[in-house]
């Protein structure tokens, strides 16, 4: 661990890492925060619990819907 705190194996250092909430999530997606909550439960995206609220990552929004994304027919 460095002096700061940080870890120099990771790979990201907390100050770049954008999270985000259920509500900012639900209005990028464009979707309902109900169908971010069956996600997070769901484990199909990765979030973080603080306190009673979810934070979610906004790498794993990303991911999650390009590895959704079907090519119409």
């Amino acid at each position: 661990m460095a002096a700061d705190g940080s870890r120099s194996d990771d790979p990201l250092s907390l100050s770049e890492v954008k999270l985000m909430t259920v509500a900012e999530v639900a209005r990028a997606m464009r979707v309902s925060k109900m169908t971010v909550y069956r996600l997070v439960h769901a484990g199909d995206l990765a979030a973080v619990r603080v306190g009673r609220s979810y934070r979610v990552n906004e790498n794993a929004v990303r991911d999650y819907l390009r590895d959704s994304f079907v090519q119409a027919i």
